[in-house]
């Protein structure tokens, strides 16, 4: 096709003839987002019709919607943990998909305390490649020039186990990063990264961050863009940084490897870029000592762009921070994806962050939409809507039938209807339906915080003392950020006070009883600080309550919230602190699942 062959679309300036196809496919894909629906569910039933979840609805080998929305209920990880557990386990009869399970995805999101598995075929890296291959056309709508420098990805795998039948069970980029679609990608001036696959793929975190820096700063002049999947991995980034230049600039100025790093496939892969830079390794010192960081990215990468990174969802509370190191550079949220589904991507990714919108490609999977005034209802068949019947402003529940074998399954994702590109919605993503707490991949609820309060509350009794309330915040302002637990405390004898030492194991208690992800984030990545518990005095959340009814709350109806954002109910308690205390000690963790 012609590159001018999509004048009259918004994708009207493609950067070369590769660029102008892959927009011209979005165009196809977007104007016939219903047939597309239509004809991705007819797939799916059909490839998947002996299996054993989808006989139980007696669908008969139907592949039309009206059967499928009549004959099969919405469902959530626990109605297919059963099933999922029985693959887990080695059962390789059609269970979920008629194609074999490649492999289990570990969600971010957990069930019982431990990560969510999600079964997935080979068929779907072919989708998720799919995906990927459409965010550098885009993009290059909006920035020129891309192909003349780098970018600077901080971009990490993590641990991986495997099921008691011996299939892999990872987080999903780490699937991604390790398959041939990424370690054999072909050469693309647009899609260059400082970065060798050696430092990604190393599973030592520090060693792995280390490179990524190293060569970062020894490409700085090149880098046109600063990225890493979340907002907070960036600013971990930085933080690394700020612990770390003086080796760095060593290593630079001598053009050696840190004796710290030891993996093998690094050290080989750096004889290739190292060389000695005393001026660099000066510019580096100048930089980094001086004791003002503020806008130190654009100072260090003074050619960038913009940087590259999820600030939606709990990401929005790294914005600030984000700003004051980046000199206020735009801040690109190209994607929407999870473990269960990638999904889609934003058409517009040089928009303010409060107007990020993620176009949903229709041919990823069958999507429907579940408005929020039915959330409470699980299992009934409420009237689902079409993707192509979503109305503008209305929130939904995502809800998602895929290729693997998930049928009307519940993600979780609360988005609200932006406006459309053609007949495809463009969604903003709102929330996590229950999340509470979240300062990186991790997802607290309020049951879990609870039950986390409620077992550390037990080292009280020997002083007679009891919780008798109690609420939180995610603390970004320190890099890593960390949970801030507020603790008004019922102490029946002054004479015994529970120390400060029992009041950190508290702390330890709490953390021990969170979710395996938080664990995860403390002890492997790095990516969530110690928790924190603040004690208040006594009468402090009595104050908190005639605060919150003095702008108009009932008193009748008047609940403490388990979770606080709003500064001045944080100045009210900060203000009435008696005490702080931290864990002094990593919670325990391992990537071997719980059986």
């Amino acid at each position: 096709m012609a590159v001018n062959s999509i004048s009259n679309s918004p994708f009207a300036s493609p950067a070369n003839e590769k660029d102008a196809k892959a927009l011209q496919l979005i165009e196809d894909l977007t104007l016939n987002t219903d047939a597309v629906q239509h004809q991705v569910l007819s797939e799916i039933l059909a490839q998947n019709a002996d299996t054993e979840y989808l006989r139980r609805f007696n669908l008969h080998g139907a592949v039309d919607r009206e059967t499928f929305k009549s004959q099969v209920p919405m469902a959530s990880y626990e109605d297919l943990q059963p099933f999922i557990q029985r693959i887990a386990n080695g059962d390789r009869s059609p269970v979920l998909s008629s194609k074999p399970v490649s492999e289990f995805l570990t969600s971010s999101g957990t069930s019982a305390g431990e990560r969510k598995l999600m079964p997935t075929i080979k068929d779907e890296l072919d989708r998720r490649q799919f995906l990927y291959s459409l965010l550098q056309p885009v993009m290059n709508l909006y920035v020129k020039g891309l192909d003349k420098g780098k970018g600077l990805y901080f971009l990490f795998i993590k641990s991986e186990t495997r099921t008691p039948s011996g299939l892999l069970a990872r987080p999903v980029l780490t699937s991604y990063y390790k398959s041939d679609h990424f370690k054999t990608r072909p050469y693309d001036a647009f899609n260059v990264y400082t970065s060798p696959n050696e430092a990604i793929l190393c599973l030592d975190s520090f060693q792995s961050m280390y490179t990524q820096m190293l060569c970062g700063l020894i490409d700085r002049v090149q880098v046109l863009r600063v990225g890493a999947v979340f907002a907070s991995g960036l600013l971990r980034a930085i933080r690394f940084l700020q612990l770390n230049w003086q080796q760095l600039s060593h290593d630079i100025r001598a053009g050696t490897l840190s004796s710290q790093i030891t993996d093998s496939a690094i050290r080989e892969c750096m004889t290739r870029i190292l060389r000695p830079d005393p001026d660099l390794a000066d510019f580096v010192v100048r930089e980094c000592s001086a004791d003002n960081w503020e806008g130190i990215i654009t100072r260090i990468w003074p050619n960038t762009k913009y940087l590259d990174v999820i600030v939606t969802g709990a990401m929005a509370q790294y914005i600030p921070t984000l700003d004051y190191y980046s000199g206020g550079l735009p801040k690109a949220c190209t994607m929407y994806a999870s473990s269960e589904c990638y999904f889609g991507l934003n058409l517009n990714p040089m928009c303010s962050p409060s107007e990020v919108s993620y176009t949903i490609m229709p041919n990823m999977g069958y999507f429907e939409f579940l408005s929020i005034d039915n959330l409470g209802n699980s299992h009934a068949l409420p009237s689902l809507v079409d993707l192509a019947d979503v109305e503008l402003g209305k929130e939904y529940e995502l809800v998602i039938t895929t290729y693997s074998g998930l049928c009307r399954y519940r993600v979780g994702d609360i988005l609200r209807v932006a406006g459309f590109h053609n007949s495809a919605p463009c969604f903003q993503f709102i929330r996590r339906k229950n999340v509470l707490l979240s300062i990186d991949s991790d997802k607290t609820d309020e049951a879990e915080l609870q039950a986390a309060v409620e077992n550390a509350s037990v080292l009280l009794k020997k002083w007679n003392a009891t919780v008798v309330e109690y609420t939180s915040y995610a603390d970004t302002k320190t890099i890593p950020g960390h949970y801030v637990i507020y603790w008004e405390l019922l102490v029946k004898d002054s004479s015994n006070v529970p120390s400060n030492d029992v009041l950190n194991k508290c702390c330890s208690a709490m953390e021990e009883s969170m979710n395996s992800v938080y664990r995860q984030c403390r002890v492997a990545d790095g990516s969530i600080g110690p928790l924190e518990i603040r004690v208040v005095r006594p009468g402090a959340f009595e104050e908190l309550m005639d605060y919150a009814i003095s702008r108009g709350a009932s008193i009748n109806q008047y609940k403490v919230p388990r979770c606080v954002t709003f500064a001045p109910i944080l100045d009210l308690l900060d203000a009435r602190v008696v005490s702080t205390h931290f864990s002094p000690t990593l919670p325990k963790w391992s990537p071997e699942r719980r059986v």
